[in-house]
């Protein structure tokens, strides 16, 4: 019964706390069983943990920026020490294969250790002499407190994308993870805490969409984060910049991979698989879409695709043999299948049907297999929306400038790639797409943590990218001081005129 259930609360001030009447149940995706319960924080709950990031505010602005670094830096350490109990956090919840969980720890930790650079990020502008003894410099100071809403589909990165750069700023951070899924980025906060994070600079409350609209309207929250599908980071984006919050939002995607005539057909059917089927699909960065330039090329990658489907293996993410677990929730599952369902209905061939796979002793658990469709059309549903399961539509045009203004046409600009030997192609493709993150034979062109990641069109709301140097400026505010001591004993007159260096 779910009163027996294990009960996840909440850190608030650096103490696991309870909060709210409302709980709901986390779910194995493997086997479809509620295996814990997360509370749900009510408006009082999340001002709670807002009031004691507030009150920590003070002292960790004024730590030196080392010692924020320093904390930083032992918390890598102590992600690396618990990268097993972390890993088996996320796929117990979420149902990716233990593998992809590492994988993404990894960037995450990528991210931490590149805020452990804070005391060179941190450094100021200075210019000597701008008028006779007169100088100027700028700084880049805290916001305040700040806050963070993750999703479900990657529960330890994206996170880490977020307050580990912030509080390296000196700001304090409240998160708000998925409740889909959210043990392991609890468990971080606490390790983050063991690392000497003093209590309150990081809260982490749980919750639905009261705990959401208390973080964007009170006015104590002086930015916030989000990544998510695009029609709720409009909604963060538009409310929060209506309470006076710096906001950067990042929605959904629908990612096309141009294969052209001269492309490595073997290899980019290798990339393919693993962009369209890895995580089951549930990547903001994955590729739903194969644009083949020719029929010859289209006919080569469907071909390869079959091949290489048939040999995947889908099974609970626990299994090391498996290159694909199960999707998130039963809720998402149907979803999925039903995009599946319309693709027929709609006219697209479909080519491998994964939709009646079964998992021996996991009868329970929400399994889709691979699908793959032939012959998706511009204005069909499937082409237009965001799917985030495992299905990869190919579509056929007859050059690269058609392929480049089918991607440039579609609402979402957040990744692209292209398959080519070609140089000149490649080049005219990354200088000229209407898109924010472009590989070339690269099919997942995630930005590493030292660059910023971030789409374009209805991909981000927001000037900045997430992480990376884009973050160091989203996470402080500029602040210019001019400066003048003037010579002992010299009067100077009144100038009413605009001052200048002339």
């Amino acid at each position: 019964m779910t009163s027996t259930l294990p009960t996840i609360g909440h850190l608030i001030g650096g103490q696991l706390a309870p909060g709210g009447s409302r709980s709901a149940e986390v779910f194995n995706p493997a086997t479809g069983l509620a295996e814990k319960r997360v509370l749900l924080a009510n408006q009082l709950t999340v001002e709670a943990a807002i009031a004691n990031a507030q009150a920590a505010y003070p002292a960790w602005r004024n730590t030196p920026p080392l010692k924020r670094a320093r904390v930083m830096s032992q918390l890598k350490i102590l992600l690396e020490q618990h990268a097993d109990e972390l890993c088996a956090l996320v796929t117990a919840e979420h149902g990716k294969v233990l593998a992809d969980s590492m994988g993404e720890l990894q960037r995450g930790i990528e991210n931490v250790e590149y805020a452990s650079y804070a005391t060179e990020l941190l450094k100021g502008e200075h210019s000597k002499n701008i008028a006779p003894g007169m100088d100027s410099w700028s700084e880049f100071q805290p916001l305040g407190v700040t806050a963070g809403i993750t999703p479900f589909n990657f529960p330890l990165m994206v996170p880490l994308w977020m307050w580990p750069m912030a509080v390296a700023c000196g700001n304090t951070f409240i998160l708000k993870p998925s409740e889909r899924d959210p043990s392991s980025a609890l468990r971080v906060a606490e390790l983050a805490l063991q690392a000497g994070l003093p209590p309150g600079v990081l809260n982490v409350v749980n919750g639905d969409k009261e705990a959401v609209d208390t973080l964007l309207c009170d006015p104590r929250v002086k930015a916030i984060s989000f990544v998510g599908s695009t029609p709720i980071a409009e909604y963060i984006y538009t409310t929060g910049c209506a309470h006076g919050k710096r906001v950067q939002a990042l929605g959904g995607a629908k990612n096309h991979a141009v294969v052209m005539p001269d492309a490595d057909i073997a290899n980019a059917v290798s990339a393919l698989m693993g962009a369209a089927y890895g995580s089951c699909g549930e990547r903001c960065m994955a590729i739903p879409l194969v644009v083949a330039v020719g029929d010859a090329t289209a006919d080569a990658v469907v071909a390869g695709l079959k091949v290489e489907i048939a040999k995947m293996k889908v099974g609970p993410g626990t299994d090391a043999a498996c290159d694909m677990g199960p999707l998130v929730t039963k809720a998402h599952f149907d979803k999925v299948k039903g995009y599946v369902d319309q693709g027929v209905a709609e006219g697209a061939t479909l080519v491998v049907d994964g939709r009646n796979v079964t998992v021996p002793g996991h009868a329970g658990g929400y399994f889709l297999g691979a699908c793959l469709f032939d012959h998706v059309k511009p204005g069909m549903v499937t082409y237009r929306e965001e799917i985030f399961g495992p299905v990869l539509g190919v579509m056929r045009v007859n050059t690269l400038q058609e392929a480049m203004d089918l991607i440039d046409a579609h609402e979402y600009g957040n990744g692209t790639c292209i398959f080519t030997r070609d140089g000149e192609a490649a080049r005219y493709f990354t200088d000229n797409i209407q898109v924010g993150m472009v590989g070339v034979n690269v099919p997942l062109p995630v930005p590493v943590a030292y660059h910023s990641f971030g789409g374009w069109k209805r991909s981000l709301f927001g000037d900045l990218h997430g992480y990376g140097p884009d973050a160091v400026r989203f996470y402080t505010k500029r602040k210019t001081i001019t400066q003048r001591w003037p010579s002992a004993g010299v009067r100077e007159g009144a100038v009413f005129s605009f001052p200048s260096s002339k």
